[in-house]
């Protein structure tokens, strides 16, 4: 499966910005769908997850209650609404997927098979 990322760019703290990922393939409700981060200088970070069929997300404690993930399996796609955004919230933003993972697996970047090529978020103070 192919993954394309996109909604990145450039707003100001307290500002907005919704992402979205599209995969290509006619098994995107197989796959738990997961956003990363990673910002200059450090290691890829999780975000947010989302099981198959919706019912099940997963959020870093950084982002919990100013970030939604969500799916659309009719469109392939997986979002990410990101409100109340701070200058750390700064990075590439990557969606991955994978179709073996069990819930309790979906924040470990190391499970996912499948990578975007990334977004770029810049938060301005």
């Amino acid at each position: 499966v192919q993954l394309q990322a996109s909604g990145g760019g450039l707003v100001q703290a307290g500002g907005s910005l919704r992402l979205s990922c599209v995969a290509s393939g006619r098994t995107f409700s197989t796959y738990v769908m997961g956003w990363f981060r990673q910002a200059p200088g450090k290691e890829r970070e999780f975000v947010a997850a989302i099981s198959r069929s919706g019912r099940n997300t997963d959020y870093a404690d950084s982002v919990k209650g100013r970030f939604t993930i969500s799916r659309d399996n009719a469109k392939n796609s997986v979002y990410l609404q990101m409100n109340s955004l701070e200058p750390e919230d700064t990075a590439v933003y990557y969606c991955a997927g994978d179709s073996f993972l069990t819930i309790g697996a979906m924040t470990s970047p190391d499970n996912y098979h499948y990578w975007g090529q990334g977004t770029q978020v810049t938060v301005s103070s």
